[in-house]
């Protein structure tokens, strides 16, 4: 089975079923929702401080794989002997102006110069919480390749990232990485856009990684679609599986999974292992931080799943491992 190409509508990108997106004309409805809300979004005690012990990085993990999740979607992926960074953002908030908006639970375990020689970073999509100008702009000096949606690479090279260290690629498409890694975009359920104009004009992607002996997905953000399935088919199985389980809600349940739906896309990807994203990191939805992770562990016992949750910035090699970290401020 092969992935074929995102399709469009003049410059717009479409997703690969019909998808409801928030839009203008919810905006009261979600914002009444927020004003009502009485979960605890925001921790009321201080997360952290989390701290890598960077001198783990000089030896190569003893299985071949180990991450190091340091927030949300931002991991360090060390496979088979190449490092890869997904999703980088290391500011204090996912937004336009460090001045307002979501801002960080905890402050990220590593600080970017500590970060290990790497051979790859990852860009799903140019929302701002998966896409940080100013974490990019300390990558502008660097001999590292960028694997992006197509379109992202725009911002990219306007923050100093030169052009031929951007890969842009398409659903299907891949891009070889040292000579014996694979990196692939594959469809996911989403949208883009970083402000009132330009709404889905860049593409955004899920990922297949394959090393030379561990194969793992990805999945950037995205709600819950059949194409889960066909991936699997086409790739699976795979090793582990990196999905995301927060920020969903009631009004933009076709763009984010929640933990069930990322529960099933873990099974229907034929996933060995799965490890929870986006979330306990930035309030961007009307639910507890805490509740994707309670309600993953849930699903993951009923569905016979084995979960992967290391706790912030700890480098792990991936095993059936529940830290509980985020149990004691709670």
């Amino acid at each position: 089975m092969s992935i074929t190409g995102a399709k469009k509508k003049g410059k717009k990108f479409q997703n690969p079923i019909p998808t409801n997106e928030v839009g203008f004309g919810q905006f009261i409805p979600i914002i009444k929702e927020q004003i009502n809300n009485k979960a605890e979004n925001v921790p009321h005690k201080t997360l952290g401080s989390f701290k890598t012990d960077i001198a783990v990085y000089d030896t190569p993990a003893e299985s071949g794989l180990r991450i190091t999740w340091v927030g949300h979607s931002s991991l360090l992926i060390e496979i088979d002997g190449k490092r890869i960074l997904t999703d980088p953002v290391w500011s204090d908030r996912a937004s336009f102006t460090s001045l307002f908006g979501p801002k960080r639970f905890f402050k990220p375990p590593l600080a970017l110069n500590e970060l290990p020689a790497l051979d790859a970073i990852i860009i799903s999509h140019d929302h701002y919480d998966h896409l940080d100008k100013d974490t990019i702009k300390f990558f502008a000096d660097k001999t590292i390749p960028f694997i992006c949606s197509l379109g992202v690479g725009q911002h990219l090279e306007k923050w100093g990232i030169e052009k031929n260290f951007i890969n842009e690629v398409d659903w299907g498409e891949s891009v070889l990485v040292g000579g014996d890694c694979v990196i692939t975009a594959t469809p996911s359920r989403h949208f883009s856009g970083r402000g009132l104009t330009g709404r889905n004009e860049t593409l955004w992607s899920s990922f297949v990684i394959k090393g030379a002996q561990h194969n793992i997905f990805f999945g950037a953000d995205s709600g819950w679609f059949p194409g889960f399935a066909e991936i699997g088919e086409a790739f699976g199985p795979f090793d582990l599986t990196m999905l995301e389980i927060g920020a969903y809600g009631q009004y933009w349940a076709d763009i984010h999974m929640g933990p069930d739906n990322a529960s099933n896309a873990h099974i229907a990807l034929k996933g060995a292992l799965m490890m929870p994203l986006h979330w306990g990191t930035f309030n961007l939805a009307p639910h507890a931080w805490y509740e994707p992770i309670e309600r993953l562990t849930v699903y993951a016992n009923d569905k016979h799943i084995k979960l992967f949750v290391p706790e912030p910035g700890k480098p792990t090699e991936p095993e059936p491992y529940v830290s509980d970290w985020w149990k004691k401020y709670m």
